[in-house]
């Protein structure tokens, strides 16, 4: 028996009486399935030890067991609390209809014939995950019966649902501002399953349009599922018509409850896959690929606000640019060139805090958005930084950085633009001052920071006296 690593978000128990088979189809899931926790067993009597002490979201079994039948293994596993309803499937090169037929009848989910191959295995495995994926989610449980709520509770329990009840729908309504007010992800609910009606001041119709008019969850973003009485065509419109995905009526039945809340986890999933997909476009859009700081559309899109933000105060923005970077590429490549801007990219994602805002301006410029910085303590951060710049050597390429200053604290109520064109006169000022420098625009002068002229050396490394580059 072998274990994959163990903080993974799936489980799957693979049971074959052939090591190598085994070998094979865990590397192939780890490589493929990055999420996925992978335990293998060699039999059955093995495999349902494990089914006894723990919960797999997936079974997959040879028919052929060193120690018993595969089909014998489905029934057993679905005696199990923990598997009743978990997919199982039987891998086999010979499955006639009467084998599939008693198959089913002992539970199997579906047959994967053997002689196709692992990596086609494999898929197949991946396919019926995604497929059957959902039922592992938070619940938020109302419900003020404490024998519905012990017997519904227990259901879901046994699916490895996470619960948090509540008797009444105040209390579940203050957990979920908590949860919504909360940064940590921990923190939360996939679902929500109330009952209709429930006693107090508030009930769970009442719920219901909180979830979706006060907290402004949609039906994908927060699924409820309303446990209702039956036979009421008039309630369980109501129930639609106030936001609820799905419906159950009393008393519970267990295969119908657990088949809502698979199906309702399924569309919160979406629309988690959604939400990080949106986000990692966001954040590809907001990053320079090469760098890895941000790009120039993040600061047209959140600069000004930065800038002017109260708690900001006072920023101050740097300007900096690699003196003769046109020479860099000419005689080195332009290959050379992005190794040298990725490098400098690191550096300063590296030097400044996670709260500064760290932009590629454009070429070899980059600009440096300082929140509450005084400028006596930028002209600390910036000098350490040219300092660094001239110990960096990238690619065995000495290289130097001229850096222009403002600060909103010399020019209150400035905006981003004015403040940029601040720096950028404070950078023109520490060029034609001889590079390698840092220059302030303070509120009537440019200020030089005067410093060893170190601007040759890059012109001994190539061994060119042109000084014509920028």
């Amino acid at each position: 028996m072998t274990y994959s690593n163990h903080k993974k978000n799936n489980s799957i128990l693979v049971v074959d009486g052939s090591e190598v088979s085994r070998t094979i189809i865990s590397r192939i899931i780890n490589t493929e399935m990055k999420n996925t926790r992978i335990v293998t067993c060699g039999g059955g009597e093995e495999a349902l030890a494990h089914l006894s002490l723990e919960h797999f979201d997936l079974i997959t079994t040879s028919l052929m067991l060193p120690d018993m039948d595969g089909l014998d293994l489905a029934r057993q596993a679905r005696q199990s609390d923990n598997h009743h309803y978990t997919p199982i499937v039987v891998v086999s090169g010979d499955a006639d209809s009467r084998l599939l037929r008693e198959g089913f009848d002992a539970g199997v989910t579906d047959y994967f014939d053997k002689s196709l191959g692992y990596q086609p295995f494999v898929e197949f495995i991946k396919s019926l995950t995604r497929r059957t994926a959902g039922l592992v989610g938070r619940v938020l449980y109302v419900e003020d019966s404490k024998t519905a709520a012990m017997i519904t509770r227990h259901i879901m329990e046994k699916q490895g649902l996470k619960i948090t009840h509540t008797s009444n729908a105040e209390t579940a309504l203050e957990l979920l501002e908590n949860a919504a007010s909360s940064n940590d992800p921990n923190v939360g609910y996939d679902i929500i399953v109330t009952d209709f009606y429930l006693k107090g001041k508030l009930t769970g119709g009442d719920l219901l349009h909180a979830v979706r008019n006060r907290l402004h969850y949609s039906q994908q973003e927060m699924p409820v599922l309303i446990v209702t009485v039956p036979d009421n065509a008039q309630k369980q419109a109501e129930v639609f018509h106030a936001g609820a995905n799905d419906f159950v009526t009393k008393p519970v039945i267990e295969e119908i409850l657990i088949a809502r809340i698979h199906s309702l986890l399924l569309i919160k999933q979406q629309f988690n896959a959604l939400k990080r997909q949106a986000e990692e476009m966001r954040q590809i859009a907001a990053t320079d690929s090469l760098t890895g700081v941000r790009s120039k559309r993040y600061l047209l899109d959140n600069g000004e606000k930065f800038v002017s933000d109260i708690e900001n105060q006072p920023a101050c923005a740097f300007l900096l640019d690699i003196d003769h970077f046109k020479l860099i590429n000419d005689k080195k490549g332009h290959i050379s060139g992005d190794h040298v801007l990725s490098e400098l990219g690191d550096l300063l994602n590296d030097s400044f805090s996670k709260d500064s805002m760290i932009v590629r301006f454009g070429g070899e410029e980059f600009a440096i958005i300082l929140p509450k910085t005084s400028i006596e303590m930028a002209k600390i951060k910036a000098e350490a930084i040219r300092r660094k710049v001239e110990r960096l050597m990238p690619v065995n390429i000495p290289i130097t950085i001229s850096i222009g200053v403002a600060s909103t604290l010399d020019h209150p109520n400035i905006d981003l633009n004015a403040l940029l064109q601040l720096t950028d006169k404070a950078l023109y000022a520490a060029k034609e001052g001889g590079r390698n420098r840092i220059c302030i625009h303070s509120a009537q002068t440019v200020e030089h920071l005067i410093l060893p002229d170190m601007d040759s050396g890059i012109f001994e490394f190539f061994n060119q006296g042109d000084s014509n580059y920028s």
